[in-house]
């Protein structure tokens, strides 16, 4: 490696901020070529270009919060579609004569007072818990994430009139809602309570969604799409929705959660789903009672919590995931 050499800088009239130098001081500066690139410091042009979504699957599969997440609700996810695979007892057969029976062949939870198998009862209920929690989404994505992009593209007096409409929606108690118009209603479904759920719950995807989009329209690429011509419908779709699209995306694995737990709790209220659908809400408020003297409590609740846990840990993995700032570098 060659010497650096020592030079001195005295003070030019063009620069006022240059000093000179008092005797015996010196700077030294590296030649040109004393200092080279490192290979790990370069830019690997032959390298295919990364996606937002491309470096948070990166994120994904190294975080152990997202793997656990992820084998949770594909077991649930498993139950849920085929339970049969997990028990062949029929979750609606009861019969006083095994009453309170304790664990046995093939009934590894026993059975509840009125004689029905609690393991068959825990695994078919996910089925309803999870769709309704499922469906909800769906419909709390497509109606907030739909307002919420009109709303921030077109701005304006349509901006206005939709947030104040998601104002007052966002108001009103979603689970006093929930309790009141299921109690007045003689048919109690899955798609009811599907429903009302995301009929109450819309404004906070459409406020997610707003915002992001709002940020996405600002963008260089969307500048340049306009300058090309490409309509403002086109560009909201081809451009400023997959751009948007992440926030929503993590906000509502996040509620998914939520709406599992509503239902859970309007059932476990008598004003869920009606009494012949196998629900872990409906079996934690019949077997209330027993909570000091059995652990029959114990299995639905279990179930659920795991669930709605699996939900919000994949929440927040995609989060870090999808937010630049939180990436470890």
């Amino acid at each position: 490696m060659p010497e650096p050499t020592a030079i001195s800088v005295t003070k030019s009239p063009d620069r006022d901020q240059d000093r000179e130098l008092r005797p015996g001081q010196e700077h030294f500066v590296a030649p040109p070529d004393e200092v080279e690139v490192l290979a790990t410091d370069r830019l690997d042009e032959t390298a295919p270009p990364t996606s937002v979504w491309g470096e948070a699957w990166k994120q994904l599969r190294r975080n152990p919060i997202f793997i656990a997440a992820a084998l949770l609700i594909a077991l649930v996810l498993l139950v849920v579609a085929w339970p049969s695979l997990f028990t062949g007892q029929d979750p609606r057969f009861c019969s006083g004569d095994f009453s309170m029976d304790p664990p046995g062949g093939g009934h590894p939870f026993g059975y509840d007072k009125q004689g029905c198998d609690i393991y068959a009862r825990t695994i078919y209920g996910a089925r309803a818990s999870v769709i309704c929690g499922v469906g909800a989404t769906i419909l709390f994505v497509l109606i907030g994430g739909t307002l919420g992009a009109i709303a921030g593209y077109f701005g304006g007096l349509l901006d206005s009139l939709l947030s104040r409409l998601a104002e007052i929606v966002y108001a009103l108690p979603l689970m006093l809602i929930a309790i009141a118009l299921m109690t007045v209603l003689e048919t109690r479904t899955v798609w009811t309570v599907m429903i009302i759920l995301a009929s109450f719950s819309w404004p906070q995807a459409q406020r997610i969604a707003r915002g992001a989009v709002i940020q996405a329209k600002n963008s260089e690429y969307v500048t340049a799409a306009k300058a090309l011509g490409v309509s403002r419908f086109r560009t909201l779709v081809r451009h400023v929705l997959p751009n948007a699209a992440s926030p929503l995306i993590v906000v509502s694995t996040i509620s998914l959660g939520v709406f599992i737990v509503t239902e859970a709790t309007l059932s476990y209220l008598g004003v869920g789903l009606s009494r012949d659908v196998v629900s872990w809400g409906a079996d934690i408020a019949a077997n209330q009672k027993e909570i000091r003297t059995s652990a029959i409590l114990f299995y639905p609740a279990t179930a659920l919590a795991l669930t709605v846990l699996s939900f919000i840990m994949l929440g927040d993995a995609m989060r870090d995931a999808l937010d630049p700032k939180a990436r470890k570098r």
